[in-house]
């Protein structure tokens, strides 16, 4: 260590001293010159208490951050069925039985699911969810529901919170977004260019919102063979449906696809 600090800090002491006696006055020049070395190290001492506290400050969380680069989020209209205490307890009832987990609710979901409704309206479509009673396929509850309708229009409606799990594709329920696009047939659906249009953009939005990759994006027909669908129950570990097959399914990706999620997202690189 070289003896130039001390003798700094000697000197520094000494004018303090001096300042400090009757009569003394410090010479114009060196008054200047001590409030500029003054003025220097409190800009130092900030500088170097900022770059201290950025340190300490937290990066913002990886996903909230892809979920603000996001697709943007399509209208969407809030029509919610009822989902009480009672239903959650039969969903978790529902879970512990098929997938093993006594959990009601959706985190970190990895499908996407489509499906036609079979009925002409959104209206009936709701009427078979909104009641909690046993479904008419399998007889169980909760009742099927899924978490959003497509209307004809174009108009989306939501039905179930996306924390929440919905019946509505045997074993993935633990783990997919359900989609009903109304009407009785994939072409239907995939000629109806507002509709498509609709569906297109909220897939595109649950998407990129979740880092789900497209190949994830299923129809219910392609059920059996996602890489997560699993199922405890016997009865059901060979079950599907007729909607959206493969072929359609191929239609609606392609379409999808060109709707890339932005830079930063977290599908981005699906």
């Amino acid at each position: 260590m070289t003896p130039r600090p001390m003798a700094y800090r000697a000197s520094t002491t000494n004018v303090a001293e001096l300042a400090s006696s009757p009569g003394y006055s410090v010479p114009a020049g060196r008054a200047a010159c001590a409030r500029a070395s003054i003025t220097r190290v409190f800009a130092v001492l900030t500088a170097l208490m900022l770059a201290a506290l950025a340190t300490l400050t937290p990066s913002p969380h990886p996903a909230r951050a892809a979920v603000a680069a996001s697709a943007p989020r399509p209208p969407i209209h809030q029509w919610p069925i009822p989902y009480g205490p009672a239903r959650k307890r039969e969903m978790a009832a529902y879970s512990l039985r098929h997938y093993g987990e006594d959990s009601y609710t959706l985190s970190d979901p990895k499908v996407i699911v489509e499906h036609y409704t079979e009925t002409a309206t959104a209206q009936e479509a709701f009427n078979t969810f909104a009641p909690d009673v046993p479904d008419s396929e399998f007889g169980e509850l909760p009742n099927t529901c899924a978490h959003f309708l497509v209307e004809r229009s174009g108009r989306i409606d939501q039905l179930v919170p996306l924390n929440l799990r919905c019946r509505h594709t045997v074993g993935l329920n633990w783990t997919a977004i359900g989609v009903e696009n109304i009407g009785f047939s994939d072409l239907e659906i995939l000629k109806n260019q507002k509709q498509m249009n609709a569906s297109l953009a909220l897939t595109r939005w649950l998407r990129c919102s979740y880092g789900i990759a497209l190949k994830n994006v299923i129809g219910h027909n392609e059920s059996l063979s996602s890489p997560y669908h699993r199922e405890r129950v016997p009865a059901f570990a060979h079950q599907t449906h007729s909607d959206w097959n493969s072929a359609d399914m191929h239609v609606y990706r392609s379409r999808l696809a060109r709707l890339s999620c932005p830079a930063g997202s977290l599908s981005s690189s699906n």
